[in-house]
């Protein structure tokens, strides 16, 4: 067995060593790494599951990257149409990492009842669209089917529900104005087949969500016409680059948008969460790296008389540090485990109860959402580990400063 373990072994084993005045400090140090990763996990799982989720929606609305044509249209209206014989339609095989891309448009309109109205954007879908993203969010009735011929089929949000009174199976009365202002608006009479809830009020208090080939029939465009591309990609992280290569794939009379251009505000909100969470990340382990180096101390000057025994029968200067450093090893380990106990488990309890609200209105999100990944936990645990060791090899030179004359003298 290693000489260095097994007196490191039966310093922690014996009685003397849990009942000694360091015993408290000891605790102290373990406290303070199990707490340190208890708030480092619950840091990085809600900071990256709130980023997650809240871009996961955005994009849900608007794809990863849009492609419309150029013009000096600022709103999410469209304007002019674009033909959907592409190259780069209904599959992106010129560029990797390509998911999926949709024809869309969109149309301004406004929904009234007898009681009330509201001013909503008519998104107008086909054939093509994924629907992945709102079934999840369906929380009533079912979703659209624009497979085959135009139909009077709506999905609303339940925000727009609520506020209108509506509910599956009414029908709605939808106005569009006509560029010519003296003319009568188009009427669309639309049935309500679904009410889905994305927590997101700035998309769910404005987007209904309906046949496109009602949109073309307005805009007096072709079948094969629509008012722009959505194109979703497989990573998010190479957004920026497939963006650029996507651009270069189509026509030159087309331009692309990032979604994180495009809704500038929130995706800069979002990317604070990173900063705050290596901010925490190096608070706690700077907090949890001083404690135990306050308990390794502590440690070194309680057993100053065995160093100078061990050093008097001819171990080294580097042989006791290991034993000490051994010690410390094993105190971090115990506060790693109960802090990814007690972290882990508070994690899970809020992943599938939800125990934990928010404000919708504020974070765009009705609760704490929660991201968990073997790989950041394990690269934390070992960050960590390595981080605290490292700094405890300073205290631990206090070792060779011991000479066993002075110790011994003094037992």
């Amino acid at each position: 067995m290693n000489f260095e373990y097994f007196i490191a072994k039966r310093f922690i084993d014996s009685k003397t060593y849990k009942s000694s005045i360091s015993a408290p400090i000891i605790k102290i140090g373990i406290v303070a790494i199990a707490l340190g990763i208890i708030v480092m996990l619950i840091a990085i799982a809600t900071g990256m599951g709130l980023e997650q989720k809240i871009r996961e929606k955005v994009i849900a609305f608007n794809g990863h990257t849009i492609i419309s044509n150029y013009d000096t249209n600022n709103s999410q209206e469209s304007i002019r149409p674009i033909s959907n014989d592409q190259a780069f339609y209904p599959e992106f095989t010129s560029v990797s990492g390509i998911k999926h891309v949709q024809g869309v448009a969109t149309k301004s309109g406004v929904i009234r009842k007898e009681e009330a109205y509201e001013y909503v954007m008519v998104k107008g879908v086909g054939a093509d669209y994924d629907w992945t993203y709102f079934k999840d969010y369906l929380v009533e009735g079912q979703l659209p089917d624009f497979t085959g011929k135009r139909n009077e089929e709506l999905l609303v949000s339940r925000y727009l529900a609520k506020r209108l009174h509506l509910s599956v199976g009414d029908k709605i009365s939808t106005y569009f104005l006509k560029d010519d202002q003296n003319k009568p608006p188009s009427i669309i009479s639309y049935n309500i087949v679904g009410i889905y809830n994305s927590g997101f009020k700035d998309f769910d208090g404005l987007y209904v969500i309906g046949d496109i080939k009602h949109l073309q029939r307005l805009n007096q465009w072709e079948n094969n016409q629509v008012g722009n591309f959505e194109v979703f990609i497989d990573d998010f992280d190479q957004l920026d680059k497939k963006d650029e290569a996507i651009y270069q794939a189509i026509p030159s009379t087309l331009k692309t948008e990032k979604v994180s251009d495009r809704f500038y505000t929130i995706f800069e909100w979002i990317s604070i969460f990173e900063k705050n969470i290596y901010g925490i990340i190096g608070i706690m382990i700077l907090v949890a790296g001083i404690n135990m180096i306050t308990a390794l101390l502590v440690l070194i000057l309680e057993r100053t008389q065995i160093i100078g025994i061990l050093k008097a029968l001819g171990s080294s200067n580097l042989s006791v540090r290991k034993i000490f450093l051994y010690n410390a090893t094993y105190l971090i380990v115990v506060g790693l485990f109960w802090g990814n106990l007690i972290g882990l488990s508070l994690l899970f309890a809020q992943k599938y109860f939800n125990l934990f609200p928010l404000d919708p209105e504020t974070y765009y999100v009705s609760s704490v959402p929660v991201y968990l990944n073997l790989g950041y936990i394990i690269t934390l645990n070992l960050g960590t580990f390595i981080l605290c060791m490292a700094m405890l090899l300073i205290p631990s030179y206090i070792i060779t400063k011991i000479s066993p004359v002075k110790a011994i003298r003094f037992a």
